[in-house]
């Protein structure tokens, strides 16, 4: 198969390459942003996936089997571009999230269920293109559109070796300062939500699986491992393996709710609208387009084996880039200093300084 991936070199995308590199049969075509040396049945081409001109260059060369999306859009940018992917693939793969599903309460999700772009009544929420509303709009595009050989696809929460998250925050944002002995902060909100975390490999090995799969043409599909766990596991099992790597256990700063941290760190709805709900998925309709039971690795052993190799390959000096305005409200909390040479330029230095000690909004 010809297979073209934009924005094919994060975390997903890297290991879906690498799968379906496996195959000599295939030949991909992925696009960078920076210069990448081509491999085998690889190639690289580097150049702004955003830039309309430089894709209507790749798939006017180009026929290909199927294009798998892996760029984030505005809705408006995807309007434009839709018709397009379309017309020159057998099978447009649109990679969108699961975070466009309303809350299930206790309930696993199901692809029929309420999307949040569906049910929500708040005015000032539905006039915003947050992630959430975004994805469910370009979903939208392709389902009112006249033609079907596209597959939406919706990964929730993914972790890899690089990736790491803690409720909304990346490891950039709690790894890095445990790793240099300051507290964590937290919420006991989000701690008591049940949350779903699947290992990236394993989505992109379900995404191949789909790839040339003519029953999920037309079809949206979730990609997330059915075993569901609580937020405050998740950080004691982070807890415990920075205990056991590091011989200390790194302290928590546990906020009685998550609003004004979510304020504080421009997370609102990201916060109030999916980490405080429960998010547990039913994996039947997949299941029965590609025709077996899927198999993740369960979440407890994957977070323990990424973590420990993060912490064995990498230091507190492979952060250069924390945020000023979130490691000054943090520190604000725990009455901590972040060391000014985790900032890169002089204005990020100069934006903490402020906000840690004249704590107001740039």
């Amino acid at each position: 198969m010809r297979i073209l991936i934009l924005g094919g070199t994060g975390a997903m995308g890297v290991s879906l390459v690498q799968i379906l590199a496996q195959n000599p049969l295939n030949e991909i075509y992925v696009t960078s942003r920076s210069t990448r040396t081509s491999t085998g049945n690889v190639n690289y081409i580097k150049g702004n996936a955003h830039d309309i001109s430089f894709v209507k260059m790749l798939l006017d060369k180009r026929d290909y089997d199927a294009i798998v999306d892996f760029m984030v859009y505005s809705p408006k940018e995807f309007a434009d571009r839709a018709k397009i992917f379309l017309l020159a693939t057998k099978q447009y793969v649109f990679l969108s999230s699961s975070r466009v599903y309303a809350d299930a309460g206790q309930k696993r999700i199901k692809e029929g269920n309420s999307r949040l772009l569906d049910v929500c009544r708040d005015e000032v929420y539905l006039a915003t293109n947050e992630y959430a509303l975004a994805k469910a709009r370009e979903e939208n595009i392709l389902f009112d559109g006249n033609y079907k050989n596209w597959t939406i696809i919706r990964p929730y929460i993914t972790y890899n070796d690089n990736r790491l998250q803690l409720g909304v925050f990346e490891k950039e944002n709690w790894l890095y300062r445990a790793l240099n002995h300051q507290i964590i902060v937290f919420s006991k909100d989000i701690a008591e939500k049940y949350t779903t975390l699947t290992y990236g490999y394993d989505v992109a090995k379900v995404i191949v699986e789909l790839i040339g799969n003519e029953k999920a043409l037309g079809q949206a599909f979730h990609i997330a491992t059915e075993q569901s766990i609580k937020w405050g596991d998740i950080l004691d099992l982070y807890l415990d393996v920075l205990e056991e790597e590091l011989h200390y256990r790194p302290r928590v700063f546990m906020l009685e709710d998550s609003k004004k941290m979510a304020v504080e760190c421009s997370c609102q709805y990201q916060v109030s609208c999916d980490r405080l709900y429960n998010r547990m998925f039913s994996n039947e309709k997949i299941e029965q387009v590609v025709g077996h039971k899927i198999d993740y690795i369960d979440v407890r052993v994957g977070l323990t084996k990424c973590l420990k190799n993060y912490i064995r390959t990498n230091s507190a000096e492979a952060y250069k880039a924390v945020g000023p305005r979130m490691s000054a409200y943090f520190d604000r909390l725990t009455g901590e200093h972040t060391n000014l040479k985790c900032f890169k330029t002089t204005k990020r230095k100069m934006a903490y300084l402020l906000l840690r000690y004249i704590p107001i909004r740039l």
